[in-house]
This record gives C-alpha cells, sequence and structure tokens, in this order.
C-alpha cells in the first residue's frame, strides 16, 4: 500500500516556528524528488519547495531565506524547517513525492495567527 503521511502541523504566532515531516512508503519506487506545496482557503494550490535526489533544491520566492527543505530521497523521507513564519503562510501544507509514480499526502495544517 502506498502512503505519504506528513506532520508537524500546528498554531504558531508570527515570527515563529514550525518543523514539517514527510514519510513516503517503501512502496514507491526510485524516488527522484520530493517536495512541499501549500493551499490556503480559497486559493490554488501553490509550490513552496522540492529537492531532487542529485542533491538539488528550489523554493518559491515567497518562502526563500525562511524555509530550508532537507531530508533524503533514498530514504524517502524529507523535511520542511520554516522559521520567521507569516499569518500569509496559514495554509494546509502537502508533501508531493515523485519516482516511478506520483504521490501525495493527505496535508497538515499550517495556521500562523497572534
Amino acid at each position: 500500500q502506498v502512503q505519504v503521511v506528513e506532520s508537524g502541523g500546528g498554531l504558531v504566532q508570527p515570527g515563529g516556528s514550525l518543523r514539517l515531516s514527510c514519510v513516503a512508503s517503501r512502496t514507491i519506487f526510485s524516488i527522484y524528488a520530493m517536495g512541499w506545496y501549500r493551499q490556503a482557503p480559497g486559493k490554488q494550490r501553490e509550490f513552496v519547495a522540492s529537492m531532487t535526489s542529485g542533491g538539488s533544491t528550489n523554493y518559491a520566492d515567497s518562502v526563500k531565506g525562511r524555509f530550508t527543505i532537507s531530508g533524503d530521497t533514498a530514504l524517502n523521507t524529507a523535511y520542511l524547517q520554516m522559521n520567521t513564519l507569516k499569518p500569509e503562510d496559514t495554509a494546509v501544507y502537502y508533501c508531493n513525492v515523485r519516482g516511478v509514480t506520483t504521490h501525495w499526502g493527505q496535508g497538515t495544517q499550517v495556521t500562523v495567527s497572534s
């Protein structure tokens, strides 16, 4: 059974930090990229950050300098360290896994509010 599971979301005050985790099942073969997307209420899902098996990373302009993606595609794990969070970062965050097939997790809610 293929599974992608995110965790680590929650409520945080502006300026705070959160660390999201993503673990993909070992039944997803030949993973070459893992990434994070987010979807705020009433908006389309948007790209946040990604990493490849070759070590390349990419970030949306809105999170550069504040978010860091890490992990190991060979271990089917990815993390998103989010610092200096802003209210506009509030969204459901989804993990995306690309291998022989592409898979999404169920999402984890991040709410930035005072």
